[in-house]
């Protein structure tokens, strides 16, 4: 395994899960293969990071990614493992690719979130992507993977959808439609609404904390 950020370790070669319409695993593939001009419909997950002052934190994708280099997004995504649970699948990629580690709590927020989206060379996302929400304190160390994140900043979620709203930044195209989606603009509360359960690639509910 060749040599990696202090986060959790990643794979050489992961894998993605498959799935049919109906969202029922279907098999595997390379995530190195898998995106082409008829990328096959995925299981991945997106996390928004909102610390104890309501902001989020925003990440711009490394110029090296695949898909989407350069853009601003969510916190952070990925794809689960193989019956992996999703709110650990969410851990692994905040301590891979931000350097969050701990007792992170982890609240599926848009269990049904899918999407998909062409760039302009072609290339297709095509997900399944349940959408969560992790909570940090205020002033909480991000060390991003530079593989992973050109740069970060906070804003708060009103920032954001001013961000989207204007285009003076180029913003992916879930983080776009997952906005429109996600209540409000005043997300320190605790209340803020999350769902009970979101799905595994096995269909059994995931623990949310």
């Amino acid at each position: 395994m060749t040599g990696r950020h202090v986060g959790s370790p990643e794979p050489d070669h992961e894998h993605v899960v498959l799935l049919d319409e109906s969202g029922a695993v279907i098999g595997t593939a390379l995530k190195a293969t898998v995106h082409t001009t008829d990328t096959p419909l995925h299981l991945a997950f997106s996390c928004y990071v909102v610390d104890s002052d309501g902001r989020t934190l925003l990440t711009q994708r490394a110029p090296a990614k695949y898909t989407w280099p350069g853009v601003w997004t969510n916190a952070c995504c990925g794809h689960p493992a193989l019956d992996e649970e999703l709110v650990g699948a969410v851990r692994r990629r905040l301590a891979h690719e931000l350097g969050i580690r701990g007792a992170v709590e982890v609240t599926p927020l848009l269990p049904d979130f899918r999407y998909r989206a062409v760039m302009d060379n072609g290339i297709v996302e095509n997900e399944i992507c349940p959408v969560f929400l992790a909570r940090v304190p205020a002033g909480v160390t991000v060390t991003p993977d530079p593989s992973e994140v050109a740069d970060h900043r906070w804003v708060t979620p009103a920032e954001f959808r001013a961000l989207i709203a204007t285009g003076d930044v180029h913003v992916s195209p879930w983080a776009v439609l997952q906005m429109r989606d996600l209540p409000g603009d005043e997300w320190s509360a605790a209340g803020w609404p999350t769902a009970a359960v979101s799905p595994t690639p096995t269909g059994a509910p995931t623990p949310t904390s």
